[in-house]
């Protein structure tokens, strides 16, 4: 692991900014004061997706309580400045089929959002996708309860409590000895889409072992000075992604095609040029992948296909 005083990477979505005050949680008059104040902020989600305050602006449409909000089972974001902060699912539109027109996901604006907005929206998207995929016990199968402001489904049958599940992923930028980049494209990714190599964690396995086997299964490329860069929560829909920096050992080839669709080192003159000309398209500028390839690139990558 790297050095405890080495500088991190500036990461989107770990700017959280917002006390979570878990205290609160457990207190019923929690929610029911903060639906009450006028001065509550309510970030509203619908099939994962929020608004922007107005077409022109970088902010989020945050509101003030209405009377509907109680029914929707809010979740309890935290209090900044004394001021509480709530996310609700207003489900999907009224003919019940998915409506984007004017909706933005935390992949589309999480970079341009401020310290307090990116945070709040990085943790009701997470909170958002636990409470659609996880409304039974996974004990019983009942119907689950949700309790301590939306941080806790409790089973009625029971007794049972979950939480929501995070699942740590680690993520990688190769260099080898000649300074070049180790990139790949997935098999789901459209051509010319390139990105550094990822893979979650297993059982029982510690952060850099889960490096040097990813990189093994997917390349067939041996690692050491697996250097630790910084994390951030990436709640697509629950993970939290660990990035690191690897030196490879071995620069020869073997790509597991059921993972990668193809996989290449680059020089930066290589990468840059791709981009330029089209045939290659970066991952966006709210994930970490971005972060990495740009630290090992010295700066920005410009062109039509270095997505936002």
């Amino acid at each position: 692991m790297s050095p405890p005083d080495e500088t991190h990477l500036d990461l989107a979505l770990s700017r959280s900014v917002v006390p979570r005050s878990a205290h609160e949680r457990a207190d019923a008059a929690t929610l029911e004061q903060a639906l009450a104040d006028p001065g509550t902020r309510v970030l509203e989600l619908r099939e994962g997706r929020t608004r922007l305050r107005d077409a022109a602006s970088t902010g989020l449409a945050l509101r003030a309580p209405d009377a509907d909000d109680a029914g929707r089972t809010p979740w309890f974001l935290g209090r900044h400045g004394g001021t509480a902060y709530l996310a609700v699912d207003v489900g999907p539109s009224h003919d019940g089929e998915p409506d984007h027109d004017g909706w933005v996901s935390l992949r589309e604006v999480g970079a341009d959002l401020d310290d307090v907005e990116a945070g709040l929206l990085t943790t009701a998207t997470a909170l958002h996708g636990w409470h659609r995929t996880h409304r039974h016990c996974p004990r019983c199968g009942s119907a689950t309860d949700v309790v301590q402001a939306g941080w806790v489904r409790r089973c009625p049958r029971d007794g049972s409590e979950h939480y929501p599940r995070t699942d740590p992923a680690v993520i990688m930028a190769v260099v080898d000895d000649e300074d070049r980049l180790l990139l790949g494209t997935g098999q789901p990714w459209p051509e010319g889409r390139v990105s550094v190599l990822a893979g979650f964690v297993e059982a029982g396995e510690t952060l850099e072992a889960a490096v040097a086997r990813e990189v093994m299964e997917e390349v067939g490329v041996q690692v050491t000075d697996v250097r630790y860069r910084g994390n951030q929560p990436w709640p697509f829909p629950a993970s939290l992604m660990l990035g690191f920096r690897a030196r490879a050992v071995t620069t020869d080839l073997t790509v597991d095609r059921t993972e990668l669709r193809s996989a290449a080192w680059y020089t930066r003159e290589e990468l840059r040029a791709g981009v330029e000309d089209g045939s290659r398209t970066l991952p966006p500028r709210v994930s970490i992948a971005r972060v990495l390839v740009e630290e090992w690139f010295g700066g920005p990558i410009t062109g039509p296909r270095a997505v936002r």
